[in-house]
């Protein structure tokens, strides 16, 4: 049971929330998991879950963490779902096996003794009543393996069904649920937008989106904005107001059912240039080295090598602090870039391949190169002014 627990600490509750919110999170845990700054710094989500366990040996600190979020205005609702994964109780494939047993061998001894009564009062059975239990029992136990069915069979038999109609709902179930709905209104200041492109997915087909780095008062947030009408509304320095958007691992999501509009004048903000500085930072590679696959990565990095294979691209990128590969595929195989080009990377993830952590493009990923161009230095030195210009 504590490991189901832990399941939901981990995959529902941390592996969700975006990275300023985790280090919010492992500063509010400090004091009770003798976290030193050092261990704020580099503790990955695994290793706060591992410690976690280690606490509260009941539930994982599934409720402590559950204290945690509902005091973080943006993660109440999150917290709220995480109780009521707490609450349902329903993990423990042993216990609802025991329950259905213990409710069947109930019906079968119900149903015996109707047939024995019926059989004292000499009244003559069908054979086939003799040997089943009656269907209004069936029906019972139907509707009751229906509610108990385990979330992962439901996923397994939709995943199975002939209809392309019942995969897509599957999907669509499953993507709602690793994502959290906000109706707002939020209130922010618009940092940057990229132009519009072409993406291609399974379930969607070819669409368009754009990027965009927003802030409050106190913090940054990227988005994907699925509806490019609104891209006038995105505009640098702009004060606008979100409704009804989704949050998924920290990455806001804009789309068609979203309302955005331009703030009113009471409705003004000034964002710190802390925050701004933030969002404009690219995490060290060394940094990212330490933090668990699954992980959306935004920043600007300089290109080292390039390696172009039959099916994907091998970017090589690099700063002061190591190296570590892009696998660019589709869209973003073989982009026409040089060796020490920067390339800004919009919503890669970390992937571990082949036992090397890589970033890898997804159908939301999107790259912008800068390109070289030489400057005058004095005598004796040398260098280049990095431009960045939309990839074709």
């Amino acid at each position: 049971m504590v490991n189901e627990y832990k399941k939901i600490v981990l995959l529902k509750g941390l592996e969700v929330i975006s990275d300023y919110h985790f280090s919010m999170v492992k500063s509010l845990l400090a004091k009770e998991l003798k976290l030193t700054r050092k261990m704020q710094d580099e503790y990955n989500r695994i290793k706060i879950a591992d410690l976690l366990e280690d606490k509260f040996k009941n539930d994982a600190g599934l409720n402590k963490l559950i204290s945690v979020l509902k005091d973080i205005p943006m993660l109440e609702e999150l917290a709220g779902e995480l109780k009521k994964e707490k609450m349902k109780g329903n993990w423990n494939p042993e216990r609802k096996l025991n329950y259905l047993q213990k409710r069947k061998k109930a019906s079968l001894e119900k149903t015996e003794t109707k047939k024995n009564k019926i059989s004292g009062s000499k009244t003559i059975k069908k054979p086939e009543d003799q040997t089943h239990p009656s269907s209004s029992a069936q029906a019972s136990m139907t509707e009751m393996m229906d509610h108990f069915l385990p979330a992962q069979m439901a996923a397994s038999t939709l995943s199975r069904a002939p209809s392309t109609e019942h995969q897509k709902k599957a999907q669509c179930h499953l993507a709602s649920r690793r994502s959290v709905l906000h109706k707002g209104p939020m209130i922010v200041m618009v940092l940057k937008a990229t132009d519009p492109f072409e993406y291609e997915s399974a379930e969607e087909g070819k669409s368009s989106m754009f990027h965009a780095t927003v802030a409050t008062e106190n913090q940054f947030f990227q988005v994907k904005v699925f509806n490019t009408d609104l891209k006038e509304k995105f505009a640098k320095n702009k004060v606008i107001t979100i409704s009804n958007y989704l949050e998924c691992k920290g990455i806001l999501e804009v789309n068609d059912v979203s309302v955005v509009s331009e703030a009113g004048l009471d409705q003004k903000i000034e964002v710190p240039n802390s925050v701004i500085k933030r969002a404009n930072e690219t995490p060290k590679i060394d940094h990212l080295r330490k933090q668990a696959p699954g992980t959306i990565v935004y920043g600007l990095f300089m290109l080292h090598t390039k390696k172009v294979n039959k099916k994907n691209t091998i970017y090589e990128i690099q700063d002061n602090t190591g190296k570590i590969d892009v696998m660019g595929s589709g869209k973003w195989h073989n982009i026409q870039c040089d060796e020490g080009n920067k390339l800004r990377l919009f919503c890669f993830q970390l992937r571990t391949i082949n036992r090397k952590l890589t970033l890898v493009c997804g159908d939301h990923s999107f790259i912008k190169v800068g390109t070289r161009q030489n400057i005058s230095l004095p005598k004796g030195k040398s260098g280049f002014l990095a431009f960045e210009k939309p990839s074709s």
